[in-house]
């Protein structure tokens, strides 16, 4: 499995995949959050904190985290290497831990050079230092959760589709609902849109982000991912029939 593992994640650097995922995440932010003149510039709004870059994340890795894990199965079926890949000896479970594994590595990777934007509004703040990073470290683990559920989506929907386009956008889709889509419906169900609300994502990233780390927010990602891994494996258990 390790090995699997290895071959997979190491195969996004050895094209440009691994380094468009870091680089366009890493730009798209930086230009937001001190270029574009806007509410969410940090040199504009005067606030030192990362709030825009947590913000505006979740919707970066609504298409970057996609197009990260499209390849997973869909490339491998539309080579037809996918039989090949299920012959290994390893269990299909083994086989989607490691293909998972990999693909959050990537995305986790990514993240990465945003501790430059810490270490900014850190030597930005009046004084020196003036962050709070109670609520900075929540944050960055809400995204780290964020990124392991889009990742388990995406990796499900590169199942269900042949075609790596199909898939990226089963993914886009898919996460967009999950995320949102809970929030939006949540007002049409006056007495408990609370309940409806948490069943969202956005709500329980929320929660976390605020730097208050709930048993509940913890349980839901870990559901939510063990679901979608689960179906990963019987979408290849049928494949495999």
């Amino acid at each position: 499995m390790i090995s699997l593992f290895k071959k997979e994640f190491l195969s996004y650097f050895s094209n440009l995949t691994g380094y468009l995922a870091s680089g366009l995440f890493l730009l798209i932010n930086s230009l937001f959050l001190f270029v574009f003149p806007n509410d969410m510039n940090v040199l504009y709004s005067g606030y030192a904190t990362l709030d825009t870059f947590f913000g505006l994340s979740p919707w970066i890795f609504l298409f970057l985290v996609p197009a990260v894990t499209m390849r997973s199965f869909a490339e491998e079926s539309d080579k037809g290497t996918l039989d090949l890949l299920l012959t290994r000896p390893l269990s299909l479970l083994q086989i989607v831990t490691a293909k998972y594994a990999a693909n959050l590595s990537v995305v986790l990777v990514s993240i990465l050079p945003a501790i430059l934007f810490v270490i900014s509004i850190y030597l930005l703040g009046n004084p020196i230092g003036n962050i709070d990073m109670g609520a900075t470290i929540g944050s960055f683990i809400g995204l780290f959760l964020l990124a392991a559920i889009y990742t388990a989506i995406g990796l499900f929907t590169s199942t269900i589709a042949n075609n790596q386009i199909v898939a990226f956008l089963l993914a886009v889709i898919l996460s967009f609902l999950l995320y949102t889509g809970f929030e939006y419906i949540s007002g049409l169900f006056l007495g408990i849109e609370n309940i409806i609300g948490a069943i969202g994502i956005q709500y329980h990233y929320e929660s976390v982000s605020r730097g208050v780390i709930d048993s509940r927010d913890i349980v839901y990602y870990i559901t939510l991912i063990y679901l979608f891994l689960i179906s990963t494996r019987l979408m290849l258990e049928k494949r495999n029939w």
